[in-house]
């Protein structure tokens, strides 16, 4: 018998334990090599526990376990080996997880109709009752008919016999009362969130917080994606978004107003020369905060490529340590969710975060005329001890102005937008 020990890595340094959140195998599976096993939470990301050989898994831990880093998780016997399915190109089989060992049986064929002779007949009461092809198949494997199924369900009420009594469109609104629900469920919060909570705190109680505002026409940059859409797809493989517009002249503006770029460090200030712009995207698990390194070199189409990269690998809790510290200046989107205004909270170290809200059609003046454009508000949150109110306004109105003028602003000429989409 050969028994390997996987132990827990490190996911970065000063970090010395890590909580097992959910095992993805059960005990005794048998896994092939590389399978994923588990997934770990330290205070600052997730981790995924990997299979180093093929064999039988013996779990060491439970699910919620506080580990140390290089603590064993769990064992692999390596003399018991998957075995060689028959049905299926010869290959080996991996082990169940154990979300699929809770899931329904498999349906091998839906059906569309109902006929009396698949399932029990039913009283004519019950003729108007719809059924789901996914209950007809759970009804029919347990033999049980329409009437068997609603009289287990509860008796019937006065509300449900007035409802009746009322026709259908009493039926109709009666549907859309749901019943009483006071139930309630407790988890244990993770360790990412856990940490998280513990910083929000932290900056609201230790920094001298301030949000200013303003509002943006986004008409310029919404013709221009019009305008060069396709071309940009063809020629990049992917789609021109609103952030790259955002993090670049963010990037600009920070090179501008160097102060809304630096951090305090005890008695001394940073101030960086780089933008180093943290995009906040939400996951299942939490917010995390991928950061887009050297902003201020980077084209629109390399911002879009890598804002993408690392939201999807965000969302599947594949980022690492080093793909999240860093950054010197935060960029949240709270619009995608129907925000129109926010104070965002400064992502620490950082002495400055810009929040972007959802683009409505308002009434503005221009030229002094009353007319329709798609307007942002824009909020900047800042650390008073590091930027004076000076240099936060200065920097918004910046990234106002290089928004609303994109190609004039950047570049400083009118025939630059083919330049500025590197087209």
């Amino acid at each position: 018998m050969s028994i390997i020990e996987i132990k827990v890595p490190s996911p970065g340094e000063s970090i010395t334990h890590v909580e097992l959140y959910k095992w993805l195998v059960a005990d005794g599976a048998i896994v092939k090599k590389d399978t994923e096993i588990a997934e770990l939470e330290s205070e600052k990301a997730t981790l995924t526990l990997v299979a180093d050989e093929a064999g039988k898994v013996s779990l060491k831990a439970k699910e919620g376990d506080s580990l140390e880093v290089g603590a064993v998780a769990c064992t692999i016997d390596t003399s018991v080996q998957p075995e060689v399915s028959t049905e299926s190109k010869g290959e080996k089989q991996a082990a169940t997880p154990i979300a699929e060992e809770k899931k329904a049986p498999e349906i091998k064929e839906v059906k569309t109709e109902i006929s009396k002779a698949e399932i029990k007949p039913t009283p004519t009461e019950f003729d108007n009752v719809k059924i789901t092809p996914l209950a007809k198949q759970i009804m029919e494997e347990n033999d049980l008919s329409l009437e068997d199924v609603i009289n287990g369900l509860r008796r019937l009420k006065r509300s449900d016999v007035e409802a009746a009594l009322a026709g259908s469109s009493a039926n109709a609104v009666s549907g859309l009362r749901k019943p009483a629900n006071r139930d309630s469920k407790t988890d244990r919060m993770s360790s990412l969130r856990r940490k998280l909570s513990e910083r929000l705190v932290s900056v609201k109680n230790e920094t001298a917080m301030l949000t200013t505002f303003n509002e943006v026409n986004m008409k310029p940059i919404m013709d221009l994606r019009k305008k060069h859409q396709d071309k940009f797809v063809e020629k990049h493989g992917i789609k021109l978004g609103m952030m790259s517009f955002f993090l670049k002249a963010c990037a600009i503006a920070l090179q501008e107003f160097p102060s809304v770029n630096s951090m305090m460090e005890g008695e001394n200030m940073t101030t960086y020369n780089y933008a180093d712009i943290s995009v906040a995207v939400s996951t299942p698990k939490g917010l995390m905060v991928p950061v887009i390194r050297n902003v201020e070199s980077m084209g629109l189409a390399e911002i879009e490529k890598t804002i993408m990269e690392v939201a999807d690998k965000a969302r599947k809790g594949k980022l690492s340590i080093p793909e999240m510290t860093g950054g010197t200046f935060t960029v949240t989107n709270g619009g995608v969710f129907g925000s129109m205004m926010s104070t965002p909270i400064i992502n620490p170290p950082q002495s400055a975060i810009l929040g972007m809200h959802n683009i409505l059609d308002r009434a503005v003046v221009i030229d002094g005329e009353i007319v329709v454009r798609p307007m942002m508000y824009v909020a900047l949150s800042y650390d008073h001890r590091v930027i004076d109110g000076r240099e936060s306004v200065g920097f918004l109105v910046r990234v106002k102005q290089l928004l609303e003028n994109p190609t004039d602003m950047l570049f400083g000429k009118s025939d630059g937008e083919k330049e500025l989409l590197e087209l």
